[in-house]
């Protein structure tokens, strides 16, 4: 394993059936091929608090969801992230911030609200947002089956691309290094190894060679 002092953080965030679950586990196996260690999580956690928030958006929504998310995020950063970036690890999150800036917009939460709540969360090395055209993201999510409440077809993919495209300007202003990628037009393998390679250089500096998924 190659290890160095503070490990790198990146989270993963984009609009439902973009393949955000899919890019985290190929970016595991990519970087773990060479000889990277890294840790592969996800928001809301598999802890009490996160299954709570996960299973049941249709018995709390609004302010009550916002916080309970915000509440996992900050116990999943003590008990697990930071832990493991103390380690030296790459700790590589599925979903992080922007979700909740989107998820709880589209749950009728202000928005300074949900700033304000998440303002503590620590700011990842590399935020990563995936994109795809709506009608592309909600024909995925129409074959694999809605998760929850907040996704029922092309409209909803509509605002939450959109309000995707935002947050990566919000997050931009709060220093967030934000990097957008499409995922129409490439594979889930091809975006693992784009990411892999910006990743590289920042552990290792320009030049870094990530060739291989």
């Amino acid at each position: 394993m190659r290890r160095w002092g503070r490990g790198l953080f990146v989270t993963i965030d984009g609009p439902a059936g973009v393949g955000k679950t899919t890019t985290t586990r190929l970016l595991r196996e990519c970087l773990g091929r060479r000889g990277f260690q890294v840790h592969a999580t996800t928001q809301p956690s598999h802890g009490v608090l996160g299954e709570t928030a996960r299973r049941n958006t249709d018995t709390y929504r609004g302010h009550t969801l916002a916080c309970l998310v915000a509440a996992d995020r900050y116990h999943h950063l003590e008990k697990e992230v930071r832990p493991h970036l103390a380690a030296g690890a790459i700790v590589v999150c599925d979903r992080y911030v922007a979700s909740s800036y989107v998820l709880q917009c589209m749950d009728d939460v202000p928005l300074p609200f949900v700033e304000a709540i998440n303002s503590a969360a620590d700011v990842p090395d590399l935020a990563v947002i995936l994109q795809a055209p709506p009608e592309v993201a909600a024909a995925r999510v129409a074959a694999r089956g809605a998760h929850d409440r907040f996704h029922t077809g092309e409209d909803s993919s509509r605002r939450e691309c959109e309000l995707y495209e935002q947050a990566a300007i919000r997050l931009a202003r709060w220093r967030y290094p934000v990097v957008a990628v499409d995922t129409a037009g490439a594979s889930p393998v091809e975006v693992a190894t784009y990411l892999a390679g910006r990743i590289a250089e920042r552990v290792e500096g320009p030049g870094a060679d990530v060739a291989t998924a």
